[in-house]
């Protein structure tokens, strides 16, 4: 289908306004967008848009983030800190969404955030086939955190590998010290596997404990990879050999790493097309050998 006919702009005071070009009214309208960085502008620009189409009378508004921007924050875990995924959900839902279509949540829990249908995708079913594909001998799956072990478990499942976890002790928001690795991983080709990498800090820290400990080849699997500097920095200098990651988040091209970048548009098209005709979604969390969930 061809895009919907929107113009989007800027006062000179940065506010931004939204015109919708086309009749929308009593249309299943599907908005999307990727809160990746500047996540409160493309939030804002999100909330402006189905306020606007809401107010077109259009009979229903699904929000579709292939990226949950603040999804980090879904707890209180030191005093008088807010709970931002679920002010972003509440933010969504009193701008208008009917219905919200996401992938890899940083915490599948933020989908009781809601009081409206959540669709939670998964790209695993994308990277398995990739790495399927590769036919890579020796293979051991890493989870680079202990929060990480169930994720891991499914890709060791489907590719047939071991499984290992390195546990790790976080300093602080941008440093991480990785402490022991548990499970053999001697002499094996490695995945490191991770739903969101910022500053790179994880996997870099995991990945030289990993060379340390007799590691040949180290790749890294990572749904929403938002680099930027320090993390871009931190991958070059590591002993990461390939980046695996989805086109998620918006990221300008980059040297010196070895990315591939593997596309979601398919699942999410498909995802689309079944809430339209309000046909099953769950066979996209099927694959051969198992669930994703």
């Amino acid at each position: 289908m061809e895009l919907g006919k929107c113009s989007v702009s800027a006062f000179p005071d940065g506010e931004t306004f939204v015109k919708i070009e086309e009749n929308v009214r009593g249309e299943d309208v599907f908005i999307v967008q990727s809160t990746s960085p500047p996540t409160n502008h493309y939030l804002m620009e999100m909330f402006i848009m189905m306020d606007a189409v809401r107010r077109a009378s259009a009979s229903r508004i699904t929000a579709v983030l292939p990226f949950y921007g603040y999804a980090r924050q879904d707890r209180k875990d030191q005093p008088r800190v807010p709970i931002t995924a679920k002010l972003v959900a509440n933010l969504l839902v009193a701008a208008g969404a009917n219905r919200v279509l996401t992938m890899d949540l940083h915490a599948q829990q933020i989908q009781g955030f809601f009081d409206i249908p959540v669709d939670h995708l998964y790209a695993a079913p994308v990277m398995y086939e990739y790495l399927k594909s590769k036919n890579i001998p020796n293979l051991v799956i890493v989870s680079p955190d202990v929060g990480g072990i169930k994720m891991a478990h499914a890709f060791s499942q489907v590719l047939n590998a071991g499984l290992a976890i390195v546990a790790k002790r976080r300093k602080s928001a941008v440093e991480v010290e990785s402490m022991t690795v548990i499970g053999e991983i001697k002499g094996k080709n490695v995945i490191l596997v991770d739903d969101l990498t910022e500053t790179a800090g994880t996997l870099t820290s995991a990945a030289e404990l990993l060379k340390r400990e007799g590691a040949n080849q180290i790749m890294a699997c990572v749904s929403h990879a938002i680099l930027k500097d320090l993390g871009l920095e931190r991958l070059r200098k590591s002993s990461i050999d390939e980046l695996i990651t989805t086109d998620t988040v918006f990221r300008p091209a980059i040297s010196g790493i070895k990315i591939n970048t593997l596309t979601v548009a398919k699942l999410l098209g498909e995802a689309i097309k079944r809430i339209h005709s309000n046909s099953s979604v769950t066979s996209l969390f099927e694959f051969a050998g198992g669930r994703t969930s």
